[in-house]
């Protein structure tokens, strides 16, 4: 049996940031359990995600960073339905211009290793995020628009804007700008990759690269309930078939990256419940490279989209548990535009395309012009490609082949993925990107975004170069009015649509299986799950 109820106010869950989806108490069959929550016990998590390089989410900024760091660092403010609501910070005013906002914090806060978290705490974070040396993407991205951070007295901060910035509070809720001790911030990067320090409910207390991260509760924790749970084992198991073993036998509590028919399986037990979390910002896409090779064509990255075959694969490969989209937002996204007419099937359409553009069937039936064969190099993450959905992009290159494309699949792990995209050697690409709202339509398609953050990672990877589409953005970020904003995403979702940049496959796969003896499990705004409130009924 599976009972979500979603979480309508943010307030209801003292010390919790961004929480917005509640797993009840509830088990199906002949097992026995209580709703009543006890204490103690250590929940065991196998995740199959990268283990990440660095457990400070500040460094970097990938999702495998947002899933251990929601345990132990908390943000300046929550999402309830949609909406930023305090979480540290108390409240907020924003100058009538826009371009100044001021945070009033919370006093009543301690990060585990003693500091206060102040004013000064706050300055002091947006300067590591905004360090070149941190090597932040998705934060340094997130706060571009903050020129300085300044602690107008204990509690106060004022943060001066270099234009308004209507997606800033929502980005406050990441954990990619969560908040961190200072002191802990002024040792070394290693050691505090390591180690990092919040004020979450648990603390990191040992990590065995390659293995675990042992997470111990906070005792001091600051929130009206304390953490129930002892503590987190946080194994890496990347054998998806060895981490639903051990869901079932007991010896983890919940797993990430669950396969397809692993979730089909795990919808006829009792013993196990499916936690299917959608990520905001963008859709799982590919991303065709208009600023290099065969895809600099228009009519190329037209035919390739049209002599994609998807929804077949879709269908016999996700089991149901994967619906077919046609935006380049994610379906829990208001603002999100479909246009299903531009992504049919055609391969009619596409050997037109190709024919007028000049490329040739070749005599093993691959194009060629000017003695270049149509070739298109797709480097796959195997860390953030589920086999399920790798499996279809091998469908994907045989339906390419079929209309003259010869796609070049390079399975990578991450590091060696990043370094790929990094370098400009891809022509096509499937790169999810997770961020609270519609401003995550700036960060992949504004042309800015062609030029690389601090990290080395740009995230325009289609290279779209559009004046006014970068106008569209621009403007909808500065605007708070809500109807201005909608029209301006939909008339930017329009241009990058039509462009043929941008394949739209489904909402980025998200599922978590959990045993039914764990309970009062919590979703953060960027859909991680939060234990602060979890207990185990044993």
């Amino acid at each position: 049996m599976i009972l979500d109820s979603v979480q309508k106010t943010a307030t209801a869950v003292a010390g919790a940031a961004a929480l917005l989806l509640v797993l009840a108490g509830c088990t199906g069959g002949s097992a026995t359990s209580s709703s009543t929550p006890v204490d103690g016990g250590t929940l065991v998590y196998a995740s199959g995600d990268a283990e990440p390089t660095c457990l400070d989410p500040h460094v970097g900024g990938n999702y495998p960073q947002a899933l251990l760091s929601s345990q132990y660092i908390e943000e300046l403010t929550a999402l309830d339905d949609g909406k930023p609501v305090p979480a540290l910070a108390k409240s907020w005013t924003t100058s009538d211009d826009g371009t100044t906002l001021t945070f009033t914090l919370r006093d009543d806060v301690t990060f585990t290793d003693g500091t206060p978290f102040d004013a000064a705490a706050v300055v002091a974070n947006i300067e590591h995020v905004q360090d070149p040396a941190t090597a932040s993407s998705t934060g340094y991205l997130a706060l571009q628009s903050i020129t300085k951070a300044t602690a107008t007295d204990d509690h106060t901060v004022t943060l001066t804007l270099s234009r308004p910035d209507s997606a800033l509070l929502e980005s406050f809720s990441q954990p990619w700008v969560g908040m961190e001790s200072p002191k802990a911030l002024q040792r070394s990067q290693e050691t505090n990759c390591d180690s990092p320090v919040g004020t979450g409910p648990f603390e990191v207390t040992a990590w065995k690269h390659g293995d675990r991260v042992t997470l111990q509760k906070n005792s001091d924790y600051w929130g009206a309930t304390a953490p129930r749970l002892d503590g987190i084992t946080w194994r890496f198991l990347p054998d998806s078939t060895s981490r639903y073993a051990a869901l079932q036998s007991g010896q983890v509590d919940v797993i990430d990256n669950a396969q397809p028919d692993q979730l089909k399986a795990a919808s006829a037990k009792g013993s196990i419940r499916d936690l299917d979390a959608p990520r905001p910002g963008a859709s799982n896409r590919l991303e065709l490279n208009s600023g290099h090779g065969v895809f600099r064509d228009e009519a190329v990255r037209k035919a390739f989209i049209a002599g994609a075959e998807i929804d077949p694969g879709i269908k016999s490969l996700f089991l149901g548990t994967a619906k077919r989209s046609y935006s380049v937002l994610s379906s829990v996204e208001p603002y999100g535009y479909s246009d299903k007419s531009l992504f049919g099937y055609s391969p009619t359409k596409a050997k037109q395309l190709l024919d007028n553009a000049g490329w040739k069937v070749g005599s093993d039936g691959i194009r060629e012009k000017d003695g270049q064969q149509l070739t298109v190099t797709f480097p796959v993450s195997t860390n953030q490609s589920v086999p399920a959905e790798r499996s279809l992009f091998q469908q994907i290159q045989a339906s390419e082949k079929a209309v003259g494309f010869k796609v070049v699949l390079k399975e990578l792990d991450l590091s060696s993925w990043y370094a790929a995209l990094a370098a400009n050697q891809y022509d096509v690409v499937s790169a999810p990107y997770t961020k609270v709202g519609a401003d995550v339509l700036r960060i992949l398609y504004d042309s800015a975004s062609i030029t690389p953050a601090p990290s080395g990672y740009f995230a325009n990877l289609a290279q779209l170069d559009d004046p006014e589409l970068d106008d569209l953005l621009q403007r909808a970020a500065q605007t708070s009015d809500t109807s201005e904003r909608g029209d301006l995403y939909e008339r930017a979702q329009k241009i990058i649509l039509d462009s043929g940049t941008v394949l739209p496959l489904y909402d980025q796969q998200n599922h978590f299986l959990v045993r039914s003896s764990v309970h009062g499990v919590q979703t953060t705004a960027v859909s991680t799950p939060w234990f602060g409130t979890a207990w185990i009924d044993r």
